[in-house]
């Protein structure tokens, strides 16, 4: 049975996308949606990342994108089952390990709930700022994981790449999940699916249409065999819901992803309110999801 996931409102203000609402969204709006989309039936909510906007992109991607450890940290108090995703978290700009306590105590705290979404990231002049290495994202990204993985799984940990080393640190306290909570990798690029397939558990592709991800899925499941890993693999799709969508056309849209290979979906909700979001996240529950299913 596939699963699905919805963002958290207000938490990206993306021009394009965002509606006016959203501008003054705060904390018992976002418990709100939370607790909505966990009383309807999905698996889990999410919050994006980006740290610093250059103001010569503000324009066209926001200015406003909220904290994903916070914001989750502070859903995961007042929910009591669905889980919690950073979707994604640019995982260049921070230390391996800072992300391994981040969010291994969240694991921890919120009972297993965490999934850990991670990309390379895009936006050059935010790298520059925040003192990362552009040019090497991808490389760090899939060292950062392993060091993650190692930091989650080994009681005293220790690792050692091109790009980090460390040996014999003990990150506690340890997550809930075991042996480690999922990740799932973000990103279109065959780095990105190679990325997902032999250092992740899931992949979650942008903007692209079903069509378009059936090979790349197809790598992706070929990867892993010849890696060893037997274990089930998630594709996450993208699943745009706006204010007229149909029961008919939402499951059309997402048997199309389930021939490309999807065993879950976003659900991109669109709501010209904070009341017609909860209404439209329920009516989602009670209608789409089970004929999905």
């Amino acid at each position: 049975m596939p699963r699905f996931g919805t963002s958290l409102p207000g938490v990206q203000q993306i021009p394009a996308r965002a509606q006016a609402w959203e501008r003054d969204v705060g904390g018992p709006h976002i418990l709100e949606a939370a607790r909505a989309a966990e009383r309807a039936g999905f698996d889990w909510v999410s919050c994006s990342d980006h740290v610093a906007v250059p103001v010569s992109r503000a324009a066209a991607m926001g200015a406003a994108w909220f904290d994903a450890g916070s914001t989750l940290a502070f859903v995961a108090g007042a929910t009591t089952h669905i889980r919690l995703l950073s979707h994604v978290l640019v995982l260049p700009y921070r230390h391996p390990l800072v992300v391994a306590k981040q969010y291994g105590t969240l694991d921890r705290l919120s009972g297993g709930r965490v999934i850990l979404g991670v990309g390379s990231g895009h936006l050059k002049p935010e790298f520059t700022v925040l003192g990362a290495d552009f040019a090497r994202r991808g490389a760090l990204t899939d060292e950062y994981l392993a060091a993650i993985a190692a930091a989650w799984t080994e009681e005293v940990a220790s690792f050692a790449g091109e790009t980090l080393t460390f040996r014999d640190v003990i990150v506690a306290p340890r997550p809930a999940q075991r042996p480690r909570p999922p990740i799932w990798v973000g990103g279109n690029s065959r780095a990105a699916v190679r990325r997902a397939a032999r250092l992740a558990d899931g992949w979650v592709p942008w903007q692209l249409e079903p069509e378009a991800c059936t090979a790349a899925v197809a790598d992706a499941r070929r990867l892993r065999a010849e890696a060893g890993r037997p274990e089930a693999f998630e594709v996450v799709a993208p699943l745009a819901v706006p204010a007229d969508a149909t029961v008919d056309a939402l499951v059309a849209a997402a048997a199309r992803w389930r021939g490309a290979g999807a065993t879950a979906f976003h659900a991109g909700m669109a709501a010209r309110g904070l009341a017609e979001l909860l209404a439209r996240l329920e009516w989602f529950g009670r209608e789409v999801i089970p004929r999905v299913a």
